[in-house]
């Protein structure tokens, strides 16, 4: 089981703000399944850190495969209040990945975490976007009216951070169409900090619901060429997730307890030709990365993306960058670039 270490007041208190983004999230999504799937629910995963001693925490993934490609929303609490040589106090996230069976219907992710250093310093990471394969505007404009109006004050260098960081400079593209990203969020108010990352995460996730039901209601027929445009963008996401997003790497190489939890922003297949054709177009050695990406996934074209195939891709990207450290310059980042792992040592 995992143990609930005496952290601090403010762990405690971004701990039940993302729990309670979590449940609501999940029973949101259940109820989708329930109206509008196979009505087969979420389903819990725990995992732990050091056995439990150190936290760990609880995925719900999903199991509707009428409505949902892959779907996983993510708790976590790591903490070393036992080990005064970490940097660390306690790190606390709830990380969001849906992506819809739908074509026609987008993608979410969402991203709200908490860092306590053991000074007492933190900060919050607040991110989210909108991920269509067949985009349609009043989808992108309905995400990006909650963004604004969630981010309030902080729209415009959420907004722009957000462009920086989900930009793909080898496709010279965004992986979607409405960003929001704050790194080192902190104002000084350490309780408006809070009611801001709680208010902005079920706004985001109460317009994603509607946006979800609204084009399934819409938009319920589709053709083999918005399959086939989901495909590739499908291929683009595991890309773009495995090459240069650094809250994935860091996950993968603080430690090698929940590498196939890290790895549920994955969709179920992608195509293994299209990803090769990108070989040679990134930054140095990330395409010698990229190779042995597309060499992991194994014999065929369209390749499901099952649990086996997450373990072995997680090890390749962590292998990449113990070998070459100095490529995690070559990832995103907004206007920050946090020390995640260097927090954890």
């Amino acid at each position: 089981m995992i143990r609930i270490a005496p952290i601090s007041t403010s762990a405690h208190i971004a701990s039940n703000i993302v729990l309670d983004l979590q449940s609501h999230f999940v029973e949101a999504l259940n109820d989708l399944s329930r109206t509008l799937g196979s009505d087969k629910p979420f389903s819990p995963v725990e995992w732990f850190r050091d056995e439990g001693i150190h936290g760990g925490g609880v995925r719900y993934e999903s199991r509707d495969e009428q409505l949902f490609n892959r779907g996983s929303v993510n708790y976590s609490q790591v903490h070393y209040d036992d080990d005064e040589t970490k940097k660390l106090s306690s790190a606390t996230a709830i990380s969001t990945i849906i992506h819809p069976n739908n074509p026609f219907v987008p993608s979410m992710h969402m991203h709200i975490s908490w860092t306590q250093m053991r000074d007492g310093s933190g900060y919050w990471r607040v991110m989210a976007d909108l991920n269509p394969s067949n985009p349609d505007e009043s989808d992108t404009q309905q995400f990006e009216n909650i963004l604004r109006e969630a981010g309030g004050r902080y729209y415009e260098e959420g907004s722009a951070q957000g462009n920086r960081y989900f930009y793909i400079p080898a496709l010279g593209r965004h992986r979607g169409v409405s960003h929001f990203y704050l790194e080192n969020f902190n104002t000084g108010d350490e309780v408006a900090d809070q009611k801001f990352a709680l208010s902005f995460g079920k706004k985001v996730i109460d317009t994603y619901i509607s946006i979800i039901r609204n084009a399934i209601q819409k938009r319920s027929h589709y053709d083999e060429v918005a399959k086939a445009n989901q495909l590739n963008y499908h291929t683009l996401y595991l890309l773009q997730v495995l090459t240069l997003d650094r809250g994935t790497t860091s996950g993968l190489l603080i430690h090698d307890q929940n590498d196939v939890g890290i790895m549920g922003s994955l969709p179920s297949h992608v195509d293994k030709q299209l990803l090769q054709s990108w070989v040679g177009r990134l930054n140095g050695v990330q395409n010698d990365l990229l190779q042995a990406i597309v060499d992991a996934l194994g014999e065929g074209d369209e390749i499901l993306v099952d649990e086996n195939i997450k373990a072995t891709l997680a090890n390749v990207v962590r292998q990449h960058y113990k070998q070459y450290p100095q490529a995690i310059a070559l990832q995103a980042s907004g206007d920050h670039i946090p020390s995640t792992v260097n927090n954890h040592r």
